[in-house]
């Protein structure tokens, strides 16, 4: 659930950057670049919860082994949709 949680920020994000010049007229000032640092400090941070928030929360109450294994999954199923995502740019390509 917490890389499927990952995933759909980071689509989320994605589809923000990716449609953002259509509204944001940069005039050589330098607020987007601000804005763009913000929004990576704000995208780690979530990400850093999505991914370490409930197994530091099992650490804590003394439940070590679970909360490494919920750690390991994440990432591992972080991988899969990662190179599923990869797999679906290579078999869509025109």
């Amino acid at each position: 659930m917490h890389a499927l949680a990952a995933f759909f920020y980071v689509f989320l994000v994605a589809m923000f950057m990716t449609n953002v010049e259509h509204y944001v007229n940069n005039n050589g000032t330098a607020i987007v670049p601000v804005a763009m640092l913000l929004l990576f400090v704000t995208s780690a941070a979530v990400m850093g919860m999505l991914v370490f928030g409930k197994p530091v929360m099992l650490y804590i109450d003394g439940k070590k082994q679970e909360a490494v294994r919920l750690v390991g999954w994440t990432i591992a199923s972080l991988a899969v949709i990662t190179l599923c995502v990869f797999a679906f740019l290579i078999l869509t390509r025109a």
